[in-house]
């Protein structure tokens, strides 16, 4: 199917990218966090001085590095020590309670672990005593954990040394350690590190089972991240914000390399709290905001929004908080992404700031550069031509080497396909029409409906914010129809109203027997920043049982 013209293709491992741009950009601020600036050319400096100690400390190629430190200068540098001299960077969900991070530390075989003593109300060297009581018994290096088997080293990134018996001092002391490593060894170290070796292990937010890791490239992880900016109306003084974690890819590719890419500023703070960050956002003149959806209706809907001077921004994709002269005036014409963490985020997009033909509203772009896709019958494995409706699958360039721990054969198909669990179908041009998770489509007296259809008619009521559409338990039926929707400021619409306006639109087995009125904070999310289906709909089944309105 066409995809979107390549893009000049960057450095291509992390080691010449950090390079690259100290010598681009030099002084510019590559991140701002709570009034501290990292700069590039300081953001390579230290990143090496770091990647000696690593070095000193017996980290090489292939070496798990578990990183677990919130967004901010720290998290970059710690990624860049060690991509830098081949370690395999292991990002660390850094919400993840003692069970969690048990099963990352261990399912990645994390051999050491660069982590944060606290952040917030988190103790993490507590939870990690708990993840592996052993680890309160250990001394120094190299530890021995059966819960955790591969683990040698824990290093407090902030500390010199001693928080606990069982870790080694962080940041500084690695600078100190590697003070007396040859530059000349280090610079020979980086050659041997190329576009094709692992970069990074990063896990899906695990919402409705345990998270998967995905594994990526040095080439794969800048490439893409390049054609993603060939997209998107970057500028190199932009000053974005974005509270999206790194440990996941929309932190870390659309946000954090997107960014670095360009030369702008990303601004990171310690937790989002609406009236703090609004207040930042008037302070240091953002002009670009990117997030998921639930973050731009918190801060709309905060009291301060209003009397907050928020005309810097020009673009981004919370669109409720960019001046009307600058907004799209219709934000369903402009262009979306299907993506995923296996594909490094997108692996369709259009361009983010023109907007659509009326004959594409609602679809999600074309394949990126260096990726192919198929439709097939999700039952028969039969391949579905332009306009089918089938499961969508995907291979090429962005496309993970594989998942942690499972064969290639359990992963890709025959062909090197992944089978992305989405249906949607193409047009001739390419334009992705994406319907829905196959797992989501709703079952009701027999037929089949698919949540995004009906999704995407009630999003065209001009009184809708949003639309979450889903099946609820009916003992004749199977499930109902249920819609759980968040109206625009100051909106109303009866659910009746809908119902009858729809009428034209859908067929009758697809209208709504549920609808809700929820506001954006009601809806439950998961960390990563997605509706949290499962949750959703026991909420609606528990309101519906009893008595709770939504019939219509």
């Amino acid at each position: 199917m066409p995809s979107i013209p390549n893009h000049a293709p960057p450095a291509a491992t992390a080691g010449a990218f950090a390079r690259d741009l100290a010598g681009r950009f030099g002084e510019r601020p590559l991140l701002m966090h709570e009034g501290r600036a990292l700069s590039d050319r300081e953001a390579d400096a230290r990143s090496r001085r770091i990647a000696k100690g690593l070095v000193a400390s017996g980290v090489g190629k292939g070496t798990r590095v578990g990183v677990l430190l919130p967004n901010g200068p720290d998290w970059v540098l710690a990624w860049l020590a060690a991509a830098r001299i081949g370690a395999l960077v292991v990002p660390i969900n850094t919400f993840s309670q003692a069970r969690e991070l048990a099963f990352a530390l261990r399912h990645a075989d994390v051999a050491l672990l660069l982590s944060t003593a606290r952040h917030l109300n988190n103790d993490y060297l507590e939870r990690l005593e708990r993840a592996a009581p052993e680890l309160a018994a250990q001394r120094g290096s190299p530890l021995r954990v059966r819960a955790l088997p591969y683990l040698r080293e824990v290093r407090v990134w902030e500390s010199a040394g001693g928080e606990r018996a069982w870790t080694l001092g962080g940041a500084a002391a690695l600078e100190a350690l590697g003070a007396s490593l040859e530059d000349a060894l280090l610079d020979e170290i980086e050659r041997e590190v190329s576009p094709a070796d692992p970069l990074v292990l990063v896990y899906t937010s695990g919402s409705t089972a345990e998270p998967k890791g995905a594994l990526h490239t040095h080439g794969s992880v800048l490439r893409h991240t390049a054609n993603l900016v060939a997209l998107r109306d970057l500028r190199v003084d932009d000053r974005i914000y974005s509270p999206m974690p790194f440990f996941w890819v929309g932190g870390l590719a659309f946000s954090l390399l997107c960014s670095m890419h360009v030369g702008a500023a990303l601004l990171t703070e310690e937790a989002f709290e609406p009236g703090t960050t609004l207040a930042m956002l008037e302070r240091e003149r953002v002009t670009v905001v990117a997030g998921w959806p639930h973050y731009g209706s918190a801060l709309a809907q905060h009291p301060d929004f209003a009397v907050r001077d928020l005309s810097s921004l020009r673009s981004g994709s919370l669109h409720e908080l960019i001046p009307a002269a600058r907004r799209a005036l219709d934000p369903g014409l402009r262009p979306t992404g299907l993506g995923m963490t296996e594909t490094l985020g997108p692996h369709t997009l259009g361009r983010v700031d023109e907007d659509l033909p009326e004959r594409l509203r609602g679809s999600f772009g074309r394949a990126l550069p260096g990726i192919e896709h198929k439709l097939v019958d999700p039952l028969t494995g039969e391949r579905l031509g332009s306009g089918e409706l089938g499961e969508i699958c995907v291979r090429g360039a962005s496309l993970m080497l594989g998942l942690a721990k499972r064969e290639r054969g359990d992963t890709f198909d025959a062909d090197g396909f992944y089978h992305t669990g989405d249906s949607g179908f193409f047009d001739a041009e390419g334009n992705l029409f994406f319907r829905g998770r196959l797992g989501e489509l709703i079952k009701t007296g027999g037929a089949n409906v698919t949540p995004r259809e009906v999704e995407a008619a009630i999003e065209a009521q001009p009184e809708v914010l949003s639309a979450h559409v889903l099946g609820v338990a009916h003992a004749e039926r199977g499930e109902n129809v249920a819609a759980a929707l968040v109206l625009r400021e100051g909106a109303a619409l009866a659910p009746g109203a809908l119902r009858e306006r729809l009428k034209s639109e859908l067929a009758a087995y697809k209208l709504p027997r549920h609808v809700f009125l929820m506001t954006a904070r009601e809806l439950p999310m998961t960390d990563s920043g997605k509706l949290d289906r499962r949750r959703l709909r026991a909420e609606l089944e528990r309101r519906i049982a009893a008595g709770d309105g939504g019939t219509v």
